[in-house]
């Protein structure tokens, strides 16, 4: 009887730690506070957006603009999507913002939209 409890309690500790795998996740996406000198040195002022990835650690978007930003993230299988807002655009004066991503296993593609529209990374680098 014995054997038969400890068995059942061993299967269902495996099932629960293979359950919470799969609703485990990785994807973050934050600003970044303190950039780092190597990513410092690599960003282009003349580029808006950038992306400088770290291989299974991460990427560092840069998005560069002439306001305020807004960003946030979102998931769909494969795909991550960022979406940045801008506001109170000021002519002369290009504000640099810097974030750290995170993503899962599988997630192959990054979409970035700017006020709702497409756009592409005017460079990717690794580090």
């Amino acid at each position: 009887m014995k054997k038969i409890v400890g068995i059942t309690i061993l299967m269902l500790s495996i099932l629960t730690a293979c359950n919470s795998s799969k609703d485990s996740s990785t994807l973050s996406f934050s600003k970044v506070k303190n950039v780092p000198d190597e990513v410092q040195n690599k960003i282009e002022p003349v580029y808006t957006l950038q992306l400088m990835d770290e291989g299974e650690k991460g990427s560092y978007i840069v998005f560069q603009s002439s306001g305020e930003v807004d960003a946030d993230v979102e998931s769909k299988d494969d795909t991550v999507t960022i979406m940045f807002s801008t506001s109170n655009a000021q002519k002369n004066e290009v504000k640099q913002q810097v974030y750290y991503l995170t993503r899962d296993q599988g997630q192959d593609v990054i979409h970035v939209l700017v006020d709702g529209e497409p756009a592409v990374f005017d460079s990717v680098t690794g580090l």
